[in-house]
């Protein structure tokens, strides 16, 4: 049985890694956690047709949300108050983190696609 941080940390991946797949189609991903950024540079670059630029940027915001943040929280805690990963985040955490990575996953699968 999975823990809420370790769901957390997997969406968080899977956001990640297809906001890179979307990036990959106009530029170089590059060594990042935060593709977001790179991903909202080039959509701002005109990179992109007007026509996806709204879902590109919609998973960017998916991106963001899963970022840098919580991949340090879910594999180091947070020292500033002394709390491990197993007491930051909880189902509700997890299921935020759920619904976010589908709608990553599955705006990256149309723009890759091309629907």
């Amino acid at each position: 049985m999975q823990t809420s941080e370790e769901a957390r940390y997997r969406m968080r991946l899977a956001a990640e890694n297809a906001a890179k797949a979307v990036l990959a189609l106009a530029a170089p991903v590059g060594a990042t956690h935060e593709p977001a950024v790179l991903l909202r540079r080039v959509l701002s670059s005109g990179a992109y047709p007007s026509s996806v630029q709204p879902r590109v940027e919609r998973l960017a915001k998916c991106a963001a949300k899963l970022g840098w943040s919580v991949h340090v929280e879910t594999d180091y805690g947070d020292y500033s108050t002394m709390r491990t990963p197993w007491q930051l985040f909880d189902e509700a955490d997890a299921r935020q983190a759920l619904a976010l990575a589908e709608e990553a996953t599955q705006l990256a699968s149309e723009l890759v696609g091309g629907s």
